[in-house]
């Protein structure tokens, strides 16, 4: 297989698999509700077992209670009292620090970030409604699309070789620039001006810090891929780690810029 070839190996696997995440994910923004909530939980108690099963390998015991204990804390929590539902979005990570042996500092911080970027996904649905969601999807897909692609068609430069060997400053760039347009799209329809733009570009910058975290995590851990629950994508936490960085970044920047922009 020539080099040209194998830069593009994956993409069968990636786009069948991303196909059907894609209209698993339309679906469950669409119906919203019980249904997302549920959706949501389940992603996030999975990726919770993949952190597990990387920070300690071998203990599926543990991996299964924490992965269960995260989904339904987080299950429970968006039907109760912020007040209350702040402490219970936080009881598995603590509970998982004092039955982990090593690597708890990683497991604590990626744990906290996971639940509470579900809780802020969970909210923009409840909140803002379903076209604020897609939004928010859009942006890091749209990201992670175009970098793919920019990144594999354009090369240069690597963004940092020795955690992402393959991530490269013009995929890196590209993502913003699809960001932008997708923002733009959004304030062209939704009248919230064009300072959406520059939100969505933040806010792909922050999805792409998601995925430089988890990329570092893995590559302290000697892991290639979270899981091998997806063919051409790894786990859901190789796929979910942008939404995460995005959807945590949306809910500290909500509290003090007001979103939506001019619509408050």
């Amino acid at each position: 297989m020539s080099s040209a070839q194998n830069q593009w190996a994956d993409l069968r696997d990636r786009m069948g698999a991303g196909a059907v995440m894609v209209l698993v994910g339309i679906i469950g923004i669409w119906m919203g509700g019980h249904v997302f909530h549920v959706l949501v939980a389940l992603i996030c108690g999975i990726m919770v077992w993949e952190l597990v099963g990387m920070l300690r390998p071998g203990v599926r015991h543990l991996q299964l209670q924490l992965g269960a204990l995260t989904g339904v804390a987080l299950f429970l929590a968006i039907y109760l009292p912020v007040g209350i539902a702040l402490p219970l979005l936080l009881a598995p990570a603590m509970i998982g620090f004092g039955q982990l042996n090593e690597n708890r500092t990683i497991y604590m911080t990626f744990t906290v970030m996971i639940l509470l970027a579900g809780y802020g996904m969970m909210q923009v649905r409840d909140d803002l409604g379903f076209g604020w969601m897609l939004w928010l999807v859009l942006v890091v897909v749209v990201t992670d699309v175009v970098g793919y692609f920019a990144g594999r068609t354009f090369g240069g430069p690597k963004f940092w070789p020795a955690v992402s060997p393959k991530k490269t400053w013009s995929g890196t760039a590209s993502g913003w620039v699809g960001a932008a347009l997708v923002g733009l799209l959004f304030s062209i329809n939704s009248g919230v001006g064009l300072q959406l733009m520059g939100i969505s570009i933040a806010v792909s910058m922050a999805s792409q810090m998601g995925d430089i975290a988890e990329s570092g995590m893995k590559r302290k851990m000697g892991a290639k891929d979270s899981s091998n629950l997806i063919p051409g994508h790894g786990g859901l936490m190789d796929r979910f780690d942008g939404m995460l960085g995005a959807s945590l970044f949306l809910l500290v920047i909500g509290q003090f810029i007001g979103f939506p922009p001019g619509l408050g």
